[in-house]
């Protein structure tokens, strides 16, 4: 209003004692101002919608959610065993933290089913050895997408883009890392287990 009130005296100054002149200067200083006006408030809606990015979705898990099945992931990649892994994390997981039955495979009975499926992996070179010239450690980058339905198919919750980053140091060659004996696969594997069930449980 202090602005309005501001901009309002200068009409007056420079219109003198005229209400027509004032008017006249009024209307081509509103003209000539709402362009810009139109243009801040663009800007101004873009930065804000920019970078924005739904990690999950979430509702409330109903009260009466005793059992959930938890059935092997489906797995999309070439990497052996991955999806295996994966699952018996997050079993783990659920049944460490949670009071719910947990059920292995599909199974009518179950209030709910947990599935997901790993989508890629992928493992790059991260530093190397300067005598050598190999790689002395690597990244590995591992997608995947998880939804909980309900016995009806409601969705409780989804997630269709979840990614995971471990780093590890290279013992043999960078494949090693899928290896099912491979400590940093352990560690991506838990991690994951604990933040997809942190997300179900906390409504992400």
């Amino acid at each position: 209003m202090k602005g309005v009130a501001g901009e309002a005296g200068v009409l007056s100054v420079i219109a003198g004692d005229s209400p027509a002149r004032g008017r006249e200067i009024s209307s081509q200083f509103s003209s000539a101002r709402w362009p810009r006006i139109c243009t801040l408030q663009i800007i101004s809606l873009l930065s804000t919608a920019c970078g924005y990015h739904t990690a999950g979705h979430a509702v409330t898990l109903p009260a009466n959610l005793q059992t959930i099945a938890i059935p092997a992931f489906v797995n999309r990649t070439p990497t052996y065993k991955i999806e295996q892994r994966l699952t018996s994390a997050v079993v783990q997981e659920m049944v460490t933290r949670t009071h719910y039955r947990i059920l292995n495979e599909p199974n009518d009975s179950a209030d709910a089913t947990l599935r997901g499926t790993v989508i890629s992996t992928s493992t790059s070179p991260l530093t190397y050895d300067s005598q050598t010239g190999r790689a002395s450690s690597a990244l590995v980058v591992v997608t995947a997408k998880v939804t909980l339905t309900d016995r009806q198919g409601k969705v409780l919750y989804e997630n269709p883009s979840y990614l995971f980053r471990e780093e590890y140091q290279v013992s043999r060659e960078l494949s090693s890392f899928f290896e099912e004996d491979s400590p940093a696969l352990e560690r991506l594997s838990r991690e994951f287990a604990r933040t997809l069930v942190s997300d179900v449980l906390e409504g992400f």
